[in-house]
């Protein structure tokens, strides 16, 4: 929701000036691998509170995220292995924040779990809308936009490492808009059906 309304000011000053600094040596395959690397160093960062670390690298993990497919545009390079490598990283970087959060405060377990199954619904929604549904887009697949998308998740996360007392609050937000983004997936493919 939130990229749809930013990606165009994002990409100008953001994205486009580094893609005039990258090589064609660059592979973008190598950039959504460094994404998940700094998605992963969540763990260690939070865990031994060192948490403005810890928003840092999770940023730049959702930075290269945004570089990766740019970069495989601007050098045509866009492949099926190169989406579904981001795919997966995409869910890696969002496990590593939750299994985080939970290290940090076991007692969080509960609510952690249900944040991975809500990930896990409304991923499997997200993919199965994207794999029946036409492709019209500048992606591999049909990508219909959610409720709560990467943006929107990555402002909770930051905001459950800030302010880990409010994190029951955020956590069950997040864990309803999540499933209420799968819903309004799966009622999109329904209305297409029709």
């Amino acid at each position: 929701m939130l990229e749809k309304k930013v990606r165009g000011i994002y990409q100008t000053i953001l994205i486009n000036p580094v893609l005039k600094l990258c090589s064609d040596e660059l592979a973008p395959n190598k950039v959504t691998i460094f994404s998940g690397i700094a998605g992963i160093l969540v763990i260690p960062a939070l865990v031994t509170n060192h948490t403005w670390l810890a928003v840092f690298v999770l940023l730049l993990s959702g930075y290269l995220d945004t570089l990766d497919g740019s970069l495989a545009r601007l050098q045509d390079r866009a492949t099926q292995i190169g989406s579904a490598l981001d795919i997966v990283m995409d869910r890696l970087v969002e496990w590593a924040v939750v299994f985080a959060l939970y290290l940090v405060d076991p007692k969080r377990g509960v609510l952690c779990f249900l944040m991975l199954a809500a990930n896990l619904i409304c991923v499997t929604s997200f993919l199965v809308v994207g794999i029946f549904v036409e492709q019209n887009s500048q992606k591999s697949f049909f990508y219909h936009e959610g409720l709560m998308e990467r943006a929107e998740a990555f402002i909770f996360f930051v905001l459950m490492m800030l302010f880990p007392n409010y994190f029951t609050f955020l956590a069950i937000i997040y864990i309803v808009l999540v499933f209420l983004t799968a819903f309004l997936h799966l009622h999109f493919f329904n209305k297409w059906q029709q």
